[in-house]
């Protein structure tokens, strides 16, 4: 069932998503080479408790980190580890909160120290994804628009869409009704209402679509061991331009100039 949010619950939205974007402000300048993705992970933790706040992901469902760390060929849910990051490598970091019983969900990737051109275009085309998706996010319009724009945008790139997995509606529960996949059809789907909240989240490589899962039950990879690059957040619909939850003064209409 999808829930429709009141004013005041949007405004404890909010409250988490200013919190979620300093940690991530945080966390991207931290990601240097040396540093490792335990380390970034307690860092997030702490960041998170110290506000008053619970890491989303610590637990849920048996996950052992508050940080998803995914580098390279590893697509979403990946483990921090001890091993020093290394310049050019694409490190992809999703991060979830609660704050006061209401949940924000936010996702980038950057390059290492810099210097990989191709994951830096990779990286591009990603975030260039989740905002031509998410200026389809208006009431009136359906799930489809979202999920067609980012599909084509990528494709026109000659990027792989991965299927498997998807955005989805949040709230007072991470994973909320409904759905949002990153391809599809314009005009199809359930249809978007105003005080809805999702997050979408577009997983776009530089090869396939086609994804596995490591024995650890959670790390996925391309199956072509092709780059894969993660861009995350947590929105509102409005009768008009929607609106960043996690991303506060963001506007979608300068984003996609």
């Amino acid at each position: 069932m999808i829930k429709i949010k009141t004013e005041a619950q949007i405004e404890k939205m909010r409250a988490a998503g200013v919190l979620l974007h300093s940690v991530l402000d945080a966390l991207r300048e931290a990601a240097v080479p040396g540093c490792t993705t335990l380390q970034l992970d307690q860092m997030a933790e702490k960041l998170i408790r110290d506000a008053g706040a619970q890491p989303s992901f610590k637990g849920y469902a048996g996950f052992p980190y508050s940080i998803c760390a995914s580098i390279d060929e590893q697509v979403v849910h990946g483990f921090s580890t001890d091993t020093p990051l290394r310049k050019g490598q694409l490190l992809s970091i999703d991060c979830g909160c609660i704050l006061n019983g209401w949940q924000s969900d936010s996702a980038f990737s950057v390059v290492v120290g810099g210097g990989n051109a191709e994951a830096q275009r990779l990286i591009d085309i990603t975030e260039r994804c989740f905002w031509l998706g998410a200026n389809m996010a208006r009431s009136g319009n359906r799930l489809g628009d979202i999920s067609h724009a980012i599909q084509a945008y990528a494709e026109k790139h000659h990027c792989g869409v991965v299927r498997d997995l998807c955005g989805h509606g949040i709230g007072q529960e991470m994973h909320e009704d409904p759905n949002v996949p990153n391809y599809g059809f314009p005009g199809r789907g359930v249809q978007l209402k105003s005080g809805m909240t999702i997050a979408i989240e577009p997983m776009i490589t530089l090869g396939t679509w086609k994804v596995a899962t490591l024995d650890d039950g959670w790390t996925v990879v391309t199956r072509d061991h092709s780059l894969a690059a993660h861009y995350e957040h947590t929105i509102l619909i409005t009768d008009g331009e929607p609106e960043i939850l996690s991303y506060p003064g963001a506007r979608v209409s300068e984003a996609i100039q």
